[in-house]
């Protein structure tokens, strides 16, 4: 049923920072291997964020090749403990979502999981299912399992205390209902990214505790953005996001500095180790091309290589002919006068967030009306039918009236 624990092995250990404790992953396989008994792999997702990247895709990865060699793959959407809000690596308490904003959340985050995983053999399961129904007496039992001084170790918790900046008690609870996730469906392996790694273990500590064979922590390296400093983030918008447009993917994807495309591929692609070695020597003599070849890569693993093959002649057409899109965003200007001025417009159709963002970019030219630069925010344009505005690299919009 299985492959050779080995050759398991071989395959599971890539690209992991670390794997605790060490040799438990192979005591592991081989339990598996000689009962014929798949592990259970466990992921907890933080539905407060449903949109998915490629910083998810490095976690996403290793779970599909734990799926590939039979074992068995468990989303634990973590709906009642996004109530809480996870603190990690957060320098204030995070704010509150009800239930029902982390259960729509959590579908968002399986329906896009799935583009990485099969979906047939991937199990959803909402944590609220066992630690909605725990009562106050239970919740003080688990909390009499960890003290204070084991929270503060946690680097974040250590920094917030240190500095006098309030810790909420319930975000103590946060690492606890984690860790009750594993025992509650008795979890083998747990993987994460590295920032994960406390949470991870106070799980097999809890499951010790609970009379389980505790999990296996493996964590993975967390992914930069695309501004090649900070980890990949929705809300530091620096992210590529897995269910992006296949031109937005590419773009995006040639954005990142060129200290970064190894890592990329590295991290996300399926090379070998020998196609990998090969890359890293085109990366430092021909960067331009091999970042092209990164970005055909992501989109070909969210679509297809014909979607790659579009989004790059697309961008090319764009940004090195600099013709306009064949599909863009259409805004029907009927309620608008014939004459407007230029900056306020911007924000009020959406191309901009503020009219501060519309300056900014009007300023640095990076506005054009029918490819002619606008560079005074109180310009007046008229807004005639087919008109087309372009804001910054990559939004257009066509007025319609």
């Amino acid at each position: 049923m299985f492959k050779p624990v080995e050759e398991q092995l071989k395959i599971l250990e890539r690209k992991c920072l670390r794997i605790a404790p060490e040799g438990g992953l192979k005591e592991k396989l081989e339990k598996s291997f000689k009962t014929s008994k798949p592990l259970k792999v466990k992921l907890g997702c933080d539905p407060s964020r449903p949109d998915l990247h490629l910083g998810h895709a490095v976690v996403l990865k290793k779970l599909r090749e734990f799926q590939d060699l039979g074992h068995e793959i468990i989303l634990i959407v973590g709906d009642f403990t996004g109530m809480i809000g996870d603190p990690t690596g957060k320098s204030k308490t995070r704010p509150h979502l009800t239930l029902e904003e982390t259960k729509t959340n959590g579908q968002s985050y399986f329906e896009q999981a799935v583009k990485i995983l099969n979906p047939t053999k991937t199990r959803m399961v909402f944590n609220s299912e066992w630690l909605g129904k725990m009562t106050f007496e239970d919740v003080i039992k688990l909390a009499s399992k960890y003290t204070v001084a084991q929270m503060l170790e946690r680097d974040d918790f250590e920094k917030r205390y240190n500095a006098g900046q309030p810790i909420a008690i319930h975000e103590f609870l946060y690492p606890l209902a984690q860790g009750q996730d594993s025992v509650a469906i008795h979890s083998d392996i747990e993987i994460g990214g590295n920032d994960q790694l406390f949470n991870n273990l106070v799980g097999r500590e809890l499951q010790k505790q609970d009379g389980q064979d505790p999990q296996i922590v493996m964590v993975l390296p967390l992914l930069e953005g695309t501004d090649g400093i900070q980890k990949m983030s929705k809300s530091l918008d620096n992210y590529i996001g897995i269910s992006e447009t296949p031109s937005q993917i590419y773009g995006k994807t040639l954005s990142i500095p060129d200290t970064l495309i190894f890592r990329y591929f590295e991290l996300v692609t399926d090379f070998s180790d020998s196609e990998l070695a090969e890359i890293k020597t085109q990366t430092e003599k021909d960067p331009r091309n091999t970042k092209r070849k990164l970005a055909r890569t992501l989109v070909s693993m969210f679509y297809d290589e014909q979607e790659a093959q579009k989004a790059e002649e697309e961008f090319d057409r764009i940004f090195i002919k600099k013709d306009v899109p064949d599909e863009i965003d259409e805004f029907d200007a009927s309620g608008f006068p014939c004459e407007v001025q230029i900056g306020n417009f911007l924000t009020q159709v959406g191309l901009t967030a503020s009219n501060g963002e519309a300056k900014r970019l009007i300023q640095g030219g990076a506005i054009s009306i029918n490819g002619e630069k606008i560079l005074d925010f109180f310009a007046k344009i008229r807004l005639e039918n087919g008109l087309v505005v372009k804001a910054g690299k990559r939004k257009f919009l066509k007025i319609i009236r």
